[in-house]
């Protein structure tokens, strides 16, 4: 049985459990608090969010850009990694300011959660500080400052350093919320009842981590895919430049389907890990409340949410929830109401279904924009094959207008994750209230949010004004560059 660990008043008396109503809602008796920090955390880390795809995705198609410079020697290449390294800079600017706002509420709103998985996240998020973000800054500024300065292999090296740093940044990320998922590798701490890690590896292997990182980095290449093809198709029609520009469609397409491909097999066994793991996520992202073998998928349903147990579903498909959740055509799906009660007998009485509503539509968005994304990449690919990519203006508008899709995405599985966890922070160790910091009023926490949200709103205009106006530019001019070599200068001579 796992431990439920629970703060305790100044007297050391537990905390009054949920009353009946208080269960049916959901919600404790800080329910203000609650929300409202789950509110302001869910704002600040979906914004943040926005950005580390795009950087992890476009940093390894810059470099792969740059790689066919440094092999062709055609100046097209080159042209077109120095145009889109300045999407890429501004991104990662914006970016590092999303992710300080993101850290600073762990101090502020959830000091209590802090405390206690302190003691294990202490060591991945080290490692993504003093590793992951400091290669990739340093490299970053070597290969931003290093044209002409270095000889052109060196140059390449730090660009793919780069985007190995990202990828090593989303790692140890990922490494820690994976473990807040399905917690592995910790032991608990008889006196003060935290976890404490004693295996890294285990958090390194822990089966939710190896799929949700994957599919984290894959939906990145998807991400920074789309914006180069995107911004390409707009160049294409727009531009006297689009024989260049398109070779970045096509690596673009060429990276686009096989990513996005993966990414959906890839999610699909992440939904049989967290099956078998959290399976109280996936019968809510079918709104299952009653336990069925073999069970269909609905398309789309009417109706539906925590108080409707029997929503009107439309185009059910036989056993394909059965598929995506054992692998199985005739595997079984454990209901929400039977979860329930097995919850109430392992933790307590309490209220541990998560909102239905966000987790049957956010599985269908994030579902359905992959499909019409893998729909796109494929017809791109079939008119490069014929030869009219360039010509096909139907297929490049929609294409600039695909630059919303990855962010559809992104956002819509990142809230089938987090979503899908409540109400736990920690799963089976930590409920979500339980984490929240005691001694911060309702009062400052919307003030903090007011902040937030003004803050997000200005970096999100000057994001959108510059990347627009950089995507929109023209293509550097053809410049002549040495190799690297120290060009020797006259020394000056003294004379009389």
């Amino acid at each position: 049985m796992s431990l439920l660990w629970r703060q305790t008043d100044p007297n050391g008396c537990g905390k009054a459990d949920f009353s009946a109503q208080m269960a049916v809602a959901g919600y404790s008796s800080r329910v203000g608090n609650v929300d409202l920090a789950r509110f302001q955390f869910a704002i600040t880390s979906i914004y943040h969010f926005l950005f580390v795809p795009l950087t992890i995705g476009m940093a390894f198609l810059i470099a792969v850009l740059q790689t066919k410079w440094h092999r062709s020697g055609n100046e097209d290449y080159r042209r077109l990694t120095k145009f889109f390294g300045k999407l890429l800079l501004i991104n990662i600017a914006i970016g590092v300011v999303t992710g300080l706002i993101q850290e600073f509420q762990f101090g502020m709103n959830w000091s209590a959660y802090s405390r206690f998985v302190g003691d294990v996240f202490g060591a991945p998020l080290a490692m993504e500080g003093l590793a992951a973000f400091f290669l990739e800054s340093t490299f970053l500024g070597l290969w931003l400052f290093g044209w002409g300065r270095l000889s052109r292999r060196v140059h390449l090296t730090c660009i793919w350093l780069v985007a190995v740093g990202a990828a090593l940044s989303a790692m140890f990320i990922m490494s820690a919320n994976s473990w807040m998922q399905n917690p592995v590798g910790y032991q608990t701490n008889a006196s003060t009842g935290r976890p404490e890690l004693n295996d890294i590896g285990a958090v390194f292997t822990n089966p939710v981590f190896l799929w949700s990182y994957t599919h984290v980095l894959l939906a990145s290449a998807v991400t920074g895919a789309i914006m180069m093809l995107a911004v390409s198709a707009w160049q294409i029609r727009k531009r006297g430049d689009g024989k260049i520009f398109l070779r970045s469609a096509k690596v673009s397409l060429a990276v686009l389907f096989p990513s996005i491909v993966l990414a959906m097999g890839v999610g699909s066994e992440l939904g049989v890990t967290e099956a078998t793991y959290q399976p109280m996520k996936i019968a809510a992202a079918e709104a299952q409340w009653e336990t069925c073998q073999p069970c269909s998928f609905s398309a789309f349903q009417i109706g539906g949410g925590n108080n409707d147990q029997d929503p009107t579903k439309i185009i059910q498909i036989p056993y394909l929830l059965s598929f995506l959740a054992t692998n199985s055509f005739d595997g079984q799906v454990i209901g929400l109401n039977e979860l329930q009660a097995q919850y109430e007998q392992e933790y307590g009485p309490g209220y541990y279904i998560p909102n239905v509503f966000i987790q049957y539509w956010s599985m269908r968005v994030m579902a359905y924009t992959a499909s019409a994304v893998a729909l796109l990449a494929l017809v791109g690919l079939w008119l490069w094959r014929r030869g009219t990519l360039q010509q096909t203006t139907w297929f490049l508008r929609i294409s600039t207008l695909a630059v919303v899709t990855p962010y559809i995405m992104n956002t819509a599985g990142w809230l089938l994750t987090e979503n899908g966890r409540q109400p736990w922070v920690v799963q089976g160790l930590m409920l979500t209230e339980d984490g929240v910091s005691t001694s911060v009023s309702s009062t400052e926490i919307i003030i903090s949010l007011a902040v937030f949200l003004t803050v997000f709103v200005i970096v999100g205009t000057i994001w959108i004004i510059l990347m627009s106006r950089a995507a929109r530019s023209k293509l550097p001019d053809v410049e002549s560059e040495s190799d690297g070599e120290a060009t020797e200068e006259p020394l000056p001579t003294l004379t009389y």
